[in-house]
């Protein structure tokens, strides 16, 4: 299955910079968060809250974070997020936060989430969600 991809623009908000006058480092997360918000909404026609009333959760098991430049208020910044299924019962996203005007790197990693039920027990994919993911995704690539 291919990798699913989004872009979103985000501008850095003054209350996600320090005294140093750039984002804090914690703010990446919650970037991240935005992405893959979106990805979902924008590419898999659902959100969070959709998926989460067919009983379907993501918690996130696993983040990585490496911090490659930095970001100041207002600066304008591109969100590329891809998804793709990782084991059988996980979706894993990619993200690589960009400043828009040049293209220079700020924020790379990956989050990893595990399908859950309401109780917060793991179960596989439901097949739609995963004829979503192949439908949007398109043909795989060999």
């Amino acid at each position: 299955m291919s990798k699913l991809q989004d872009v979103l623009q985000l501008r850095v908000r003054y209350s996600e910079t320090d005294q140093m006058g750039t984002f804090y480092n914690s703010r990446a997360l919650e970037w991240f968060e935005c992405g893959r918000t979106e990805l979902m909404r924008r590419r898999l026609g659902m959100s969070y809250a959709a998926l989460e009333e067919k009983h379907v959760f993501l918690p996130l098991v696993e983040a990585h974070l490496e911090f490659q430049g930095g970001a100041r208020y207002d600066d304008l910044l591109d969100i590329a997020s891809t998804v793709a299924v990782s084991g059988r019962a996980k979706l894993r996203f990619e993200v690589q936060i960009t400043q828009n005007a040049n293209g220079k790197p700020v924020v790379r990693g990956h989050t990893v989430h595990a399908f859950a039920d309401a109780d917060g027990k793991p179960i596989r994919p439901p097949a739609w969600f995963l004829e979503r993911l192949q439908k949007a995704s398109g043909p795989a690539t060999t």
